[in-house]
């Protein structure tokens, strides 16, 4: 016994404070091996174009586990089979070990039709697969959040922002119908123009309404480059003058931020251009394993002081924030974007998310619980101002992500309180620099800073609202007539029931 103890405690060091070896040595590669594979796989199903045939037999399969699921008395709700650990977010649903789940193989693109400017897709289609194959055609869907491995389905589901939101809005924005399998077995599409109420009602809904089978998406034709203009902002006042400034000029095709501290950041603005109007020497690959993370790139042009412009792979622009998982992995591998290290190992970079949480150890996970807060924050563009000083107060973790983005005023959980408004997503990622910084006191005074603002929480990252302050900060009218015309009462749980912490492990 005594000896096992030993043990766990070497581990628990070894894990915590050394964990970069197991991350560098043994993480890494099986990342890269399993991005290798899949993307073949991937490839060579698109090319043969037989996506589209088995689609037909796995939306059947998912039909059949339904009616299995009716004819054994339905006695729990149901879900999708697919691991916690898989997902993008940190935490891991604890609600799947007391469901029926339901086995979804769906990862293929199944059609891409420029002439209907259209891509259909299966839900976990991921953003590196859309973005590449797209890429290659000369096309690209209007928002591609930046990550590799967001699902099309997540997205969906959860909600999706990107640098080119202020024109297009969320990710649901962008997404001209669904399909689905619902609780009675049967198959149904819908659209603003066929089964309207249930096309408002599936975005946030976290597969609370039925099983998502297929995405058909917009698409957009793209240029090889973007221009992208970096412009360095000092005090608090101007930044937020300069974003609110950018964000409603539509000349712009991308608009982010990145906040170093309460009164310094960069604001970046991008255009498609064609190849003729790249200048010479001014192109920036900065997907290239061997470059500096982009958000240290960002920095070193923040203490320069000055403007700056770049062309830049419009690919490597959507990822640009993939390689150091915006600039989480620092904490993990402190070292990561040491010159020596990039040129070395950086060619497998990153670490797949769903590893580092299936490798996770009780005490990492405690450790990330008391010592670390991930949190998007979506409020209207008016309260930017407050909402950065109240975190600045709070937490003051930076960088800080600006990430603006038009809300129409659509039925469903998520809209403006009147008429559309440009929203901005606050990406608060990393260690909190603050001594009074508690996990669950913290994060429930942002919630309620966020529920006065008019804003909405991600749903991703931890939630401690009760459900009646949950039922406060989302519209849950449609979504409720829904559930009730569709019978997912006894079939599905609710978002709440899904996302609340203490659902999540």
């Amino acid at each position: 016994m005594a000896m096992g103890k030993k043990f766990d405690s070497l581990t628990e060091i070894i894990l915590i404070d050394y964990r970069w070896v197991f991350v560098c040595f043994f993480l890494l590669p099986i990342s890269f091996i399993y991005n290798f594979l899949y993307y073949l796989r991937s490839e060579i199903i698109f090319r043969l174009s037989s996506a589209p045939t088995a689609h037909g037999s796995k939306v059947k399969s998912i039909q059949r586990q339904v009616r299995q699921w009716r004819e054994t008395g339905m006695s729990t709700k149901m879900c999708t089979a697919r691991p916690g650990w898989q997902t993008m977010s940190f935490r891991k649903p604890m609600y799947k070990k007391s469901m029926f789940q339901i086995k979804c193989n769906l990862v293929d693109i199944l059609e891409v039709d420029t002439n209907k400017q259209t891509v259909r897709v299966e839900p976990l289609v991921n953003m590196k697969q859309l973005s590449e194959t797209l890429g290659r055609l000369g096309w690209t869907i209007p928002i591609v959040p930046e990550l590799d491995d967001l699902t099309v389905g997540g997205l969906v589901m959860g909600t999706g922002v990107e640098s080119s939101s202020h024109i297009y809005g969320l990710f649901q924005h962008i997404c001209l119908s669904y399909e689905l399998v619902l609780a009675d077995g049967s198959v149904t599409v819908c659209s603003k123009d066929e089964n309207s109420d249930l096309f408002y009602a599936i975005p946030w809904s976290y597969g609370t309404l039925g099983l998502l089978t297929a995405v058909e998406i917009k698409i957009i034709p793209a240029t090889r480059f973007i221009r992208l203009k970096y412009e360095p902002v000092k005090g608090l006042n101007e930044i937020v003058e300069t974003f609110d400034r950018e964000s409603k000029n539509k000349a712009n095709h991308f608009v982010e931020g990145l906040q170093y501290s309460l009164d310094e950041a960069v604001i970046m603005t991008g255009v498609m251009v064609k190849d003729s109007e790249v200048e010479p020497g001014k192109i920036n690959e900065i997907g290239k394993w061997y470059k500096t993370w982009f958000f240290k790139h960002v920095e070193k042009i923040l203490k320069r002081g000055k403007d700056r412009v770049e062309y830049i792979p419009i690919v490597d622009y959507y990822h640009r924030h993939s390689r150091s998982l915006f600039w989480e992995l620092q904490d993990i591998v402190p070292f990561g974007n040491n010159i020596l290290f990039r040129y070395i190992l950086g060619w497998m970079m990153p670490v797949k998310v769903s590893l580092l949480k299936l490798t996770q150890t009780e005490a990492v996970k405690k450790l990330y619980e008391n010592n670390h807060i991930i949190q998007d924050l979506l409020v209207p563009t008016r309260t930017m101002k407050e909402c950065i000083e109240f975190f600045d107060k709070s937490v003051k973790v930076y960088p800080l992500w600006l990430c603006p983005f038009n809300l129409p005023n659509d039925p469903g959980m998520v809209h403006p309180k009147e008429k559309e408004e440009m929203y901005i997503d606050i990406g608060v990622y990393g260690v909190p620099h603050v001594d009074n910084f508690h996990p669950v006191k913290t994060t429930r005074a942002i919630e309620d800073l966020v529920e006065k603002c008019d804003g909405f929480q991600m749903l991703y990252a931890d939630t401690f609202r009760t459900k009646e302050e949950f039922y406060r900060m989302f519209d849950h009218k449609l979504y409720n007539t829904m559930r009730k015309r569709l019978t997912c009462e006894s079939a599905f749980p609710e978002v709440y029931e899904k996302v609340n912490k203490n659902a999540r492990d």
